[in-house]
């Protein structure tokens, strides 16, 4: 069974999702605030964390900022919010997927399901990826370049991992969204996809300007290459 830490203040939606998320083989521990979140984080291990964004003593932001600073928990956001600004920050600061309030309860599980199958998978891969003085240390979840350590934000590593584990292989953009969002709304468009490319080739590549690791296929996609 695995153990969910849903964080939500609104009650009518509680015992809802609480009774709904159990029956489909969930451990549910509910918190209404962000203060209590941290008090259930500090003494248990969750194999998912549920965020509400909106919460009496701050946001579910501030709760993925702290999880995000010691574990690689995976984290879905849910929220009325759907603003693009708020999905674009979810996904950037560690979240793993985003659903708006109404939604279904069989889609909610569909997304959990999902995210904890990358999740899953990540945790089978090899200890280490390495190539162009690049290393992903998979177990720890660090980057390094030439042996120092690279700032990047989850999105960027998922994006990095995957065309690690992919070298020389044109990547399409519409591949790349789906097997890093994998869900029937892809909240991450072209777009929002370019700028999470660019801003990682200003991380990794030597000459962000004219970049050789990390390069664009016109018309096609992505290509990771090895020199």
């Amino acid at each position: 069974m695995k153990k969910l830490l849903l964080v939500e203040d609104d009650l009518s939606l509680i015992e809802g999702l609480k009774f709904s998320l159990s029956k489909h083989g969930f451990e549910v521990t509910v918190a209404r605030t962000v203060e209590e979140a941290g008090e259930y984080l500090d003494k248990n291990d969750y194999d998912i964390v549920i965020l509400d964004l909106m919460l009496p003593d701050g946001s579910g932001f501030d709760i993925c900022k702290a999880i995000r600073q010691t574990s690689g928990i995976p984290v879905i956001f849910l929220t009325a919010a759907d603003e693009e600004v708020n999905i674009v920050m979810g996904l950037d600061i560690g979240g793993d997927d985003y659903i708006t309030k109404p939604f279904k309860i069989n889609e909610l599980v569909s997304r959990i399901n999902a995210v904890l199958r990358r999740s899953d998978s990540t945790k089978e891969q090899v200890p280490e990826l390495s190539s162009n003085g690049i290393t992903v240390k998979l177990l720890e979840g660090r980057v390094l370049k030439n042996g120092t350590d690279l700032e990047l934000t989850s999105a960027e590593y998922r994006l990095l991992c995957l065309l690690m584990q992919n070298p020389r292989v044109i990547l399409t953009r519409e591949q790349i969204m789906q097997r890093l969002w994998d869900s029937r709304e892809c909240y991450v468009d072209d777009n929002t996809l370019a700028v999470y490319i660019s801003r990682l080739r200003e991380k990794i590549e030597d000459d962000p300007r004219r970049p050789s690791f990390l390069t664009t296929i016109r018309g096609m996609g992505y290509k990771w290459h090895i020199r």
